[in-house]
C-alpha cells in the first residue's frame, strides 16, 4: 500500500520540487500533485482526503487512457472534467505506478532546464 509519504518522497526527488502546507507539490511555482477536496456533506467545505492525491497529466487523450487502464486507481469527478488531472487513490497504486504518474505530473509543470535534469540532456 503506498503511503503520502511515498508520495512525498517521490515528489521531492524531482528536481526543484517544493511542498506547501497541505501536502501541495509545486515546481517552479506550478502545482503538480496535490490533496483531493471532497465534499462530504453538501451544505459544508470541501475537506482533504488523505487517500487520493491528484496529479496532472499532459492531456486530455492521456487522462482517458489512465481512467481506463485501471479504475480502480485512477477516477476523476465532475470537478475535473475537462482538466488535465486524474485522481490517484493510494489504497489501490502500486509504487512503481505512483512513481511514474507523479513524475509525468511533474514533467507537464517543469521548465525545459529541469526537464533536461531528469531526461540526461
Amino acid at each position: 500500500m503506498v503511503t503520502k509519504e511515498d508520495v512525498r518522497r517521490v515528489a521531492l526527488a524531482l528536481p526543484g520540487a517544493t511542498e506547501e502546507a497541505g501536502f501541495t507539490f509545486r515546481v517552479a511555482g506550478k502545482q503538480f500533485v496535490w490533496l483531493w477536496r471532497e465534499r462530504v456533506d453538501p451544505r459544508k467545505p470541501k475537506v482533504p482526503n488523505p487517500g487520493v492525491v491528484v496529479v496532472r497529466v499532459a492531456d486530455l487523450g492521456e487522462k482517458q487512457a489512465l481512467l481506463a487502464s485501471d479504475p480502480a486507481t485512477f477516477f476523476t469527478t465532475d470537478h475535473y472534467d475537462g482538466y488535465r488531472a486524474v485522481l490517484v487513490r493510494l489504497d489501490a497504486v502500486d509504487g512503481q505506478v505512483l512513481a511514474e504518474v507523479v513524475t509525468d505530473s511533474w514533467r507537464t509543470q517543469a521548465p525545459k532546464h529541469l526537464l533536461s535534469e531528469v531526461d540526461g540532456g
